[in-house]
């Protein structure tokens, strides 16, 4: 039999021939109550009535998306399976600081009905060992994934004291490309820095880009600006975190962010 489950269920995120949009909301789980995730609650709620492509969440949190009191159709649910260190500012930790584990399964998030997971591969750390757990433990995760017809996002990252630029091509072209031969059907990963570098990147991997917004930065217009770049570097979408979830007018901004992936003119914020 083909992989029909996989293909369906990637069709929720990726499905009707548009850019991508999907908000991540795992931040949590490694970063604790930050600015606009005290109410998880109202916050999921907003980000379906947005009718965004996806919501990525962490098990313990999926509870808020099927609590939800929309009618209409749901977004794409992304499950976050595992935790780091490897995240803010992780490129000076020291070698031997960093770690990664597993905090549930495909078939976990499955039977909380998620349509893919996603999982970090983080590659430039100067420790063999643990870059060596980091691609068994995706391989691990995409071989179940196979098996149980579930997609797998995983997201790729440069971090440590090898790394002077964690958005450099030469970094994401090799992790990213890592990430597919172990098994990724979509990739999470950081920008470049403009479009023609980028579009070497997007180029270089078989699998479709989705660009990681980072840090919330600067006002909705810059969002907006970076958000047609990435647009104009062929990448297949954009996960937006903290730039969507902690600005003064969610709504308004994901509009207007939709309408940049579409090649629209954006209203006025």
């Amino acid at each position: 039999m083909g992989d029909y489950g996989k293909r369906i269920r990637l069709h929720r995120i990726l499905g009707g021939g548009r850019r991508t949009i999907v908000v991540a909301f795992d931040h949590p789980i490694v970063h604790g109550p930050i600015p606009g995730t005290t109410d998880p609650a109202r916050q999921v709620q907003r980000f379906i009535d947005a009718q965004v492509d996806a919501v990525l969440l962490n098990l313990g949190a999926l509870r808020y998306f099927s609590e939800s009191s929309s009618r209409g159709p749901k977004p794409g649910l992304i499950a976050r399976l595992d935790w780091t260190t490897a995240l803010g500012n992780a490129t000076k930790l020291p070698a031997n600081q960093f770690k990664s584990c597993l905090v549930a399964r495909p078939e976990d998030a499955l039977r909380s009905g998620a349509d893919a997971v996603i999982t970090f591969l983080v590659v430039g750390t100067g420790d063999a060992e643990f870059e060596k757990d980091e691609v068994q433990r995706v391989a691990t995760v995409a071989r179940e994934c196979e098996r149980l017809g579930v997609p797998l996002v995983v997201e790729s990252l440069a971090r440590g004291p090898q790394v002077e630029n964690p958005c450099d091509p030469k970094w994401l072209m090799l992790h990213s490309r890592m990430a597919v031969e172990l098994g990724a059907d979509l990739i999470k990963t950081e920008y470049s820095g403009d479009p023609a570098t980028m579009r070497t990147v997007v180029d270089s991997c078989p699998v479709p880009i989705l660009v990681l917004g980072g840090s919330r930065t600067g006002s909705d217009d810059g969002v907006l600006a970076s958000v047609n770049s990435i647009v104009q570097s062929g990448a297949a979408g954009v996960f937006f975190g903290r730039n969507v979830f902690q600005a003064d007018n969610m709504p308004v901004l994901l509009q207007r962010v939709r309408a940049v992936l579409e090649g629209r003119k954006p209203a006025q914020g």
